[in-house]
């Protein structure tokens, strides 16, 4: 869909239904909850040799120094070598986390409207949406550091554009990087309360899974998800091309 038709969209969209769309994500979370699991679990072995690649250099230091780590004090190529590639190693965990995001999302439309098809984790690795994926994360990236700045308070405004990224990066392929992100602002403000309960009535849900010995988390934390994929639904409608 193009990027003017999609805001003509947005602009005539109802407003977002709270109990609706509450209730539709616990049923359909019945029927993906397994794939939500998959899909945690892989981003936590995606994005684990970025981490490695951070704690290499203290393990090295501490092996070679033990007194460095014992005194917490690090040498001061080890500080900038941190400057410099936490916010590469930030990028490549956004940019991972979104190709795996639009993937459960694209599962949770195959479930809802009962698509025939294999659960396809890394349908967005595919070179056309590696790029756009890398975007998209570079400008969240650049949000995430503004809002910051704005002693936090900016981070709040964030959350409920932001949360929707996946959802036009999943599915309308004929967006650029930028028309997902000004997509997620304009139906985002349009509905900012409502989403922003939604997150965080969802995000509250996701985390019941503790009271299972903590490793049920795993199992619910994806719950959080499905509220956007219902929210975009009802406001855009589900395209069947992608």
């Amino acid at each position: 869909m193009k990027f003017t038709n999609l805001s003509e969209r947005i602009k005539q969209s109802p407003p977002v239904d709270f109990g609706a769309v509450f209730n539709n994500s616990v049923t359909l979370f019945q029927k993906v909850w397994l794939q939500g699991f998959v899909t945690l679990v892989l981003t936590f072995v995606s994005i684990l040799p970025f981490y490695l690649v951070i704690y290499a250099p203290m393990i090295a230091f501490g092996i070679t120094d033990p007194e460095t780590l014992r005194h917490n004090q690090m040498p001061p190529v080890f500080s900038l070598f941190m400057i410099v590639f936490m916010p590469i190693f930030m990028l490549a965990v956004m940019t991972v986390s979104m190709c795996l995001n639009a993937a459960f999302l694209r599962m949770c439309r195959k479930y809802d409207l009962r698509e025939i098809g294999k659960d396809d984790y890394f349908f967005y690795f595919k070179k056309e949406y590696l790029k756009k994926a890398f975007m998209v994360s570079l400008v969240m990236l650049g949000l995430s550091f503004l809002g910051v700045l704005a002693c936090g308070l900016g981070i709040i405004y964030l959350v409920v554009p932001m949360s929707l990224f996946p959802a036009f990066f999943a599915f309308d392929k004929e967006l650029s990087a930028m028309e997902v992100v000004k997509a997620s602002f304009a139906l985002g403000n349009k509905n900012w309360l409502m989403i922003f309960l939604l997150v965080i009535v969802a995000g509250l849900v996701s985390q019941l899974g503790v009271v299972l010995c903590f490793v049920g988390v795993l199992f619910t934390a994806m719950f959080a998800k499905i509220p956007i994929y219902f929210i975009y639904k009802d406001a855009v409608g589900i395209s069947m091309d992608v």
